[in-house]
């Protein structure tokens, strides 16, 4: 099969979460395991890091790979979803797997999948690991799909265990509070596998340090460890300082990602090292200078606070749920403009009640539908946004939307795209 063919065939044969929603999602690990058995437990082959949390795990880790990878170690990054070609899931040191081994991998193992009868997701985990032990990885990033506990990727022994916030997302499959979402993603955290949690939130920090103390391991909370501030901020980078016990541990450090969600972040990326220099990883801080600061360039990360056009700004972010848009308008907030155009779709199985509450009143709105079958339709965000006292133009596609905005804004206005990663995806 060509690599077109070989999607397709996946596409039709294998339930694909980010498309059809709850209806793929698989809520153990048997596939997972069985696919493992399959190809002889590749993951066992190499080093791992894993990163769950509700918002900032694509982030922290695409920054901790650069800077892995800036360190000279052959590093693997896993993660979802991907925003233009399903190969920027899985990479080595920067670059995508290739068309060709994705097309023999599913050619190889077409009549096992069809007896599994895997998902989507739990195919490209399989994919992932065969390809990073193919690749000999020294060590590779593996970023959670969905929750942590029964996420396909929980079959791993990794380095260190990573959990950079929880928030309010996918509640009918994680939960309906934030201690049962906290609970799920802290089922990543396994026996003696040290613990960095991103921030301290007093609502489910229990859940943390029970799940460590039964576990019996250590757990380490990156923003009671390093502190940080600003020196210069830029649409597409931060100058910051970080201190650590009133200490300048990091000074001048450029962020090269322009969102401020990333300041958290960061505090987790360097809390992760720490743990991971301790258990005999050599870092080098001038690698990690570079890699936080040619995240971009050294991962290919994208979409988050992403400048796509001047005169007007236009700014894409892939923030989606609750407290992603809530930090997206925060943002918005603080940039010089004359007019606000927002370009917004969403999946229909979220409750955008609460989104929409808090997108800003005084903006012009262009509603769209991404081209995916999950998408809520245009008209019916349309209806939705106006009862929270928003209004605008909806358009069947983000492309036209994109147009109406773009032909309406003038030179000193801004125009923001968002909502879905599905609608970054489509602009890209």
């Amino acid at each position: 099969m060509t690599y077109k063919q070989t999607l397709d065939y996946l596409l039709s044969k294998l339930p694909m979460f980010h498309r059809i929603g709850a209806a793929a999602y698989k809520a153990n690990l048997d596939n997972s395991h069985a696919l493992d058995e399959l190809l002889g437990h590749p993951h066992q082959n190499f080093k791992t890091i894993h990163v769950a949390g509700t918002n900032g795990k694509g982030s922290t880790s695409n920054m901790l790979a650069a800077i892995l990878q800036s360190s000279g170690y052959k590093t693997g990054l896993f993660t979802s979803p991907h925003l233009k070609d399903f190969r920027e899931r899985i990479r080595v040191n920067g670059e995508m797997i290739s068309k060709k081994y994705v097309s023999a991998f599913v050619e190889k193992y077409k009549e096992d999948f069809e007896k599994i009868e895997p998902s989507f997701f739990e195919w490209t985990v399989a994919l992932a690991f065969d390809y990073f032990s193919y690749k000999k990885v020294d060590i590779a990033v593996i970023e959670t799909g969905l929750g942590g506990r029964l996420d396909s990727t929980n079959i791993i022994a990794p380095e260190i265990s990573v959990i950079t916030n929880i928030g309010w997302d996918h509640m009918n499959l994680l939960g309906d509070t934030l201690k049962k979402i906290a609970g799920e993603k802290a089922g990543i955290i396994k026996p003696s596998i040290p613990v960095v949690i991103g921030q301290t939130q007093k609502e489910v920090t229990e859940v943390f340090l029970e799940k460590s103390k039964l576990e019996k391991t250590s757990v380490v909370f990156a923003d009671k460890e390093f502190s940080l501030k600003v020196k210069k901020q830029a649409i597409n980078y931060f100058d910051v300082s970080i201190r650590s016990k009133q200490k300048i541990a990091f000074d001048n450090l450029r962020i090269g990602l322009g969102g401020e969600y990333q300041l958290k972040n960061v505090l987790t990326v360097l809390s992760s090292l720490k743990v991971l220099s301790h258990q005999g990883l050599a870092i080098p801080p001038k690698a990690i200078y570079e890699g936080i600061k040619n995240v971009c360039t050294l991962t290919g990360f994208k979409g988050r606070w992403e400048k796509i056009g001047d005169n007007p700004l236009i700014i894409a972010d892939t923030g989606h749920n609750f407290d992603g848009v809530k930090q997206v308008v925060r943002q918005i907030k603080k940039l010089n403009f004359e007019k606000l155009h927002f370009v917004i779709g969403v999946v229909a199985d979220k409750d955008v009640s609460k989104l929409l509450l808090m997108l800003p009143k005084k903006a012009e709105y262009y509603f769209c539908q991404p081209a995916i079958p999950r998408a809520m339709d245009h008209k019916e965000l349309k209806s939705r946004a106006l009862l929270s006292g928003i209004t605008g133009k909806s358009f069947s596609s983000v492309k036209k939307a994109l147009m109406a905005a773009r032909n309406n804004a003038a030179k000193n206005d801004l125009i923001f795209v968002g909502g879905s990663t599905f609608v970054v995806a489509e602009i890209m």
